[in-house]
């Protein structure tokens, strides 16, 4: 086995207090011969760690330069796991972690698992990948997200036959490039922590700011067909990059930018109709083209009703309209029965409930509620 052990400047890019203390923290990314933890080994793991006494950031990577030597780094990495709190990867949750522990269980090395709370980039990061307009969640893409260039130039599965190689025939060479590769993955983890202010921004409520209400095509770009509905939002949390995503809700866009976030949404102008629930207790007048309950009903003259279906027991209102999908309040108004689009009567009081504008602007990015 061969050991590297050296200092790092370590990119402080985002606020490593809300992951916890720099002591506390172990940076963890492996290289194996495959995705099987039964047939294929792990030959690399290396770490990023803060050493106290040295008061600097280290970062330690352990090698099989032997297929016999898999125990050792394994050994070293479970050592080592024991002294931390958090544990920072990307998909490790899904991929590293499990293949660790099916390698020490096929090898009889003790592993007690990480007992601490595990940080997983990737899944923090995956509810926004449309909203950021990324084509691929891979670190890399993450990393050309941030405009990081890398001086490797392999990906984990190209290196499997340069380290078959090496076994056969060990070249400085071959060991550079193996190293290189996840030495780079290591520190392309660190440097687009930033992308963690995403998330971050929306594990908590966002405050809306202002509302302002534009008709149609007054100074908009592009153009609308109706009444425009602007709303602002601000976070305690800067997001380190713009981004632009079409919303959830039929010519809805997000736009966010430092720590502001504006929707533009369109309003609809028109009649839209409440349907009653309980239709059975409800008639339909054809000529008033709208229901009430059988207890007025009853004075209406039978020719001059019928008994309401879920399809005509409904309503009328018009007015401006917020649309709404689910539902977040009431009464729900639709154009049609069969419209899964609902909405509700627009007026500026609407969304002055501070978990009314939270739980909207979650809709419009298809995020959960908090």
């Amino acid at each position: 086995m061969k050991t590297i052990c050296h200092p790092i400047d370590f990119p402080y890019a985002y606020p490593l207090s809300r992951l916890g203390s720099p002591e506390s923290l172990l940076f963890f990314d492996i290289e194996t011969t495959g995705f099987s933890g039964e047939t294929d080994c792990v030959y690399l793991i290396g770490c990023i760690f803060y050493e106290a006494e040295a008061a600097c950031w280290m970062m330690s990577q352990w090698f099989a330069d032997t297929p016999e030597s898999e125990a050792g780094l394994l050994t070293e990495f479970n050592a080592r796991l024991k002294s931390c709190g958090k544990l920072i990867h990307f998909n490790g949750d899904a991929f590293d972690l499990p293949f660790l522990q099916k390698r020490c269980l096929r090898l009889g090395i003790p592993f007690d698992g990480f007992q601490g709370e595990s940080v997983d980039i990737y899944r923090r990061i995956r509810p926004f990948k449309t909203m950021l307009g990324l084509e691929s969640l891979k670190q890399k893409s993450m990393e050309e997200f941030f405009g990081i260039c890398r001086e490797d130039r392999y990906s984990g599965g190209q290196l499997i036959q340069i380290y078959k190689d090496y076994l056969k025939a060990p070249d400085p060479d071959s060991f550079h490039l193996l190293t290189l590769h996840n030495e780079e993955d290591l520190k392309g983890m660190c440097q687009i922590l930033p992308v963690l202010n995403y998330p971050d921004t929306f594990r908590q409520e966002l405050r809306l700011v202002s509302q302002e209400l534009k008709p149609a095509n007054q100074g908009l770009k592009p153009a609308s067909q109706g009444p425009i509905l602007i709303l602002t939002y601000e976070s305690a949390c800067t997001m380190p990059l713009p981004f632009k995503t079409a919303g959830n809700l039929p010519g809805s866009q997000i736009y966010g930018e430092g720590f502001r976030i504006l929707c533009r949404i369109p309003l609809i102008e028109g009649e839209m109709k409440h349907f009653y629930p309980n239709y059975k207790d409800y008639y339909y007048l054809p000529y008033e083209d709208t229901a009430v309950h059988k207890s007025v009903g009853v004075y209406v003259a039978k020719s001059a009703r019928q008994r309401a279906t879920a399809k005509t027991c409904y309503t009328k209102m018009s007015g401006l309209f917020l649309p709404q999908s689910p539902p977040l309040g009431q009464p729900v108004f639709q154009k049609e029965y069969s419209d899964k689009l609902t909405c509700l009567p627009y007026r500026q009081e609407l969304l002055l409930d501070p978990w009314m504008a939270d739980a909207y602007l979650r809709q419009l990015l298809g995020l959960p509620a908090l």
